[in-house]
């Protein structure tokens, strides 16, 4: 059974949104052209593509396509914004369900189930995905310290990951971007200007 047209335009159109969506702790800080939430996703899926041997790569990729997926209508919702865990859960699904139903039952099935794997930690992908989402926001985090040219001014986000991270791949790449930060060894961008980086 072929999909509705105007439901895959109405789906398509939500995901656009993803690309204005801007990741609210960067504004909050006041970083010069903060990521959006698809920027995030994105990078968080190719790290996916590196995944331990024993997890399903595929399934990595897909969960971290979708497990910020609701943002495109409920916002990037933070700790600092005015709404619970439990709220903000509530909201999100409400929003995937509102999504999933507009791509049809079995990708729509696929898409929930994955987002709930996410959510609730269940398999040992989700877990691998979750430390992903923590060491892109670190990373990025570190990323726009050297860009702005302004040492430690993001500690906050690596302090809320402190002893959060669950796997042993995370682990180890949260590690060695302790160790650049530390030593201040590499200037992620001192060889290469990247596009649309001149001030």
């Amino acid at each position: 059974m072929s999909l509705n047209s105007a439901n895959v335009f109405k789906y398509m159109t939500l995901i656009g949104k993803l690309k204005r969506v801007q990741r609210t702790g960067w504004v909050r800080k006041g970083v010069k052209r903060p990521e959006s939430v698809a920027d995030h996703m994105y990078r968080m899926a190719m790290m996916a593509m590196l995944a331990p041997p024993g997890l399903d790569v595929n399934k990595c990729i897909k969960m971290a396509l979708v497990h910020d997926m609701a943002e495109c209508i409920v916002g990037d919702l933070t700790p600092h914004d005015s709404i619970t865990k439990e709220e903000k859960h509530k909201a999100e699904e409400a929003a995937m369900k509102e999504m999933c139903t507009l791509v049809g039952d079995g990708t729509g099935d696929q898409l929930l189930a994955l987002w709930q794997d996410y959510e609730e930690q269940v398999s040992e992908e989700a877990k691998f995905v979750k430390d992903l989402d923590k060491l892109d926001m670190v990373m990025q985090a570190y990323e726009y310290e050297q860009l702005e040219e302004r040492p430690k001014f993001l500690q906050e986000f690596f302090d809320s990951t402190e002893g959060k991270f669950v796997t042993d791949t995370g682990c180890a790449w949260k590690e060695h971007l302790d160790a650049l930060r530390k030593n201040n060894v590499q200037n992620l961008f001192s060889d290469t200007e990247l596009p649309n980086q001149k001030t």
